[in-house]
């Protein structure tokens, strides 16, 4: 009685209470309306005109255009409205023109180097395009001689972070998608705690999703109480909006500007398998050492003071030189980015796309979702027919079940022209991997689904020629002997009722 107490009267209950009263306002204004037939029909007829033409000329996805287009012509009473509402968000604009000018702002303190930029050119080749893209779209620099180590599970990144966390002597910036209480969180903030009590600035920002289930709407203000200082990004507000669809999704620590992690490893029990939620949690991240550090600085403290009037001098949080840590791989080059759902330019998915389209020998990916778009699933059977080996890592047991159901829709059409698809049987695999050729590598949290290459804020870090790009290839390997590798034959035994509701969600997989 007292668990179904909490479910009917929950946070999240009434969250979803409010919204679809709201979504009954919104739509029951326009069935007022339907009252005048032929008015009202004449109206939303030109106005479905309109916005068809726009989504025809307009620079977007084609997957996003078709879902709009079959709700709009299959409902125009309902897509006209919510077409219209969704383009006129103040709050999604006021986050862009601020994110903007805090690029704007600190442009100027991640400048690219002329000497690594000449070298990288020696040295590369071809590969000197998608490092000046980045630069140029994405305003982060490439920089050469940086520390990196490969961490192939969340407990191996949380044993590191915990002890750099615990040699912090200036500053700790930590920001996460997930936060939730546990043996890991409780350990970290122990730390974060007594860091604050021997003076060192500890910032914490998490995304707000976390105030539905995770995280009290309060905890803020409890952590404030500790000294650290605290922001939600984006809390979850009981309204429609758009805004509320781009979350941070970014896994980001920095300590003392020198040292910085990042990968797919949010703080919950979970993700260091001291909590079994879907068989055994696979997961991965990296940590930089060096002036490469700069850029996850830099992001951090650009959607920290999103919310800020002022402007904050940033330049005293940058790299000092002192980082030297024997037991990190140097050498090669790296280029830590961002990649932002206000923008426009979609850095995170061309970045994957460039590693798809110029690979030689092998294209290896692990990802937890497989919701892709024509160009992606194009790049990736095209590399197959021209002979690359592309494999890809999934969950066998996945933590969302329509996510597992729209993946399964895309292994026929993969498997039959090449593509080598696994399924990793201990469990679930949220690690963010790209690796080719034993050149490059990138790992970070952008996942292979629409939210992550269209609407999150995400992070990740491209590495070329670095020694962790073999270790990164060899956790691959290990990864791929505890896999299941899925046939066509595996492809026809799936249940109908997967293979139905996952082509049904297919009509508005931008969406998930």
């Amino acid at each position: 009685m007292r668990g179904l107490w909490k479910v009917l009267f929950g946070r999240t209950t009434i969250f979803v209470v409010l919204i679809l009263i709201q979504a009954f306002i919104l739509f029951g204004g326009v069935a007022v309306l339907g009252t005048k037939v032929i008015l009202t029909n004449n109206i939303i007829g030109l106005l479905s005109v309109i916005i068809l033409f726009y989504l025809l000329n307009a620079r977007t996805n084609s997957s996003f255009k078709l879902m709009w287009i079959i709700i709009i012509v299959a409902t125009p009473a309902i897509g006209v409205p919510f077409f219209i509402f969704t383009r006129f968000q103040p709050d999604t604009k006021e986050i862009a023109k601020r994110l903007k000018e805090e690029i704007l702002l600190h442009k100027n303190l991640l400048l690219p180097d002329a000497a690594t930029e000449d070298r990288l050119e020696a040295d590369s080749g071809n590969e000197y395009g998608i490092f000046k893209y980045i630069y140029e779209e994405g305003h982060f620099p490439v920089y050469d001689n940086v520390g990196m180590k490969y961490f192939p599970l969340g407990e191996d990144k949380f044993d590191e972070l915990v002890k750099q966390l615990q040699s912090a002597q200036r500053f700790i910036f930590m920001e996460y998608f997930i936060v939730a209480k546990g043996e890991m969180w409780e350990q970290i903030l122990n730390i974060l705690k007594q860091k604050v009590r021997e003076g060192v600035e500890v910032r914490f920002l998490y995304d707000g999703t976390n105030t539905l289930v995770n995280l009290p709407k309060k905890y803020p203000k409890q952590l404030r109480g500790y000294g650290i200082q605290c922001k939600v990004f984006s809390p979850m507000k009981p309204m429609i909006s758009t805004h509320q669809n781009n979350r941070d999704h970014r896994k980001i620590a920095v300590i003392d500007g020198h040292t910085a992690f990042t990968g797919g490893v949010n703080i919950a029990d979970e993700y260091i398998n001291r909590k079994e939620r879907f068989g055994h949690w696979k997961d991965t991240a990296i940590m930089v050492k060096g002036r490469a550090v700069d850029s996850f600085t830099i992001m951090f403290l650009q959607l920290w003071n999103i919310d800020s009037k002022t402007n904050e001098d940033c330049s005293r949080y940058l790299y000092r030189g002192n980082s030297y840590d024997d037991s990190v791989k140097y050498g090669g080059y790296i280029v830590p980015y961002g990649d932002s759902p206000l923008d426009n330019e979609e850095v995170g998915k061309k970045v994957y796309l460039d590693i798809i389209n110029r690979a030689n020998e092998y294209v290896h990916i692990m990802t937890p979702y497989l919701i892709l778009d024509e160009e992606m699933t194009s790049a990736l059977i095209f590399a197959a027919q021209r002979g690359i080996d592309v494999k890809l890592i999934l969950p066998h047991i996945p933590d969302k079940k329509y996510a597992y159901m729209l993946a399964r829709t895309h292994y026929k059409e993969l498997i039959s022209e090449g593509v080598k698809i696994y399924e990793y049987t201990p469990g679930f695999v949220h690690a963010k991997n790209f690796i080719s050729d034993d050149e490059k590598a990138v790992v970070g949290t952008i996942n292979l689904d629409f939210r992550s290459l269209y609407l999150h804020f995400e992070c990740a870090a491209y590495i070329w020629n670095n020694p962790i790009v073999t270790d990164i290839e060899e956790d691959f390997q290990d990864t791929l002997a505890k896999c299941h590798k899925i046939t066509l034959k595996d492809c026809k035994s799936y249940s109908a009722v997967g293979k139905i509701c996952g082509k049904v969600l297919r009509l508005i997989a931008p969406l998930m």
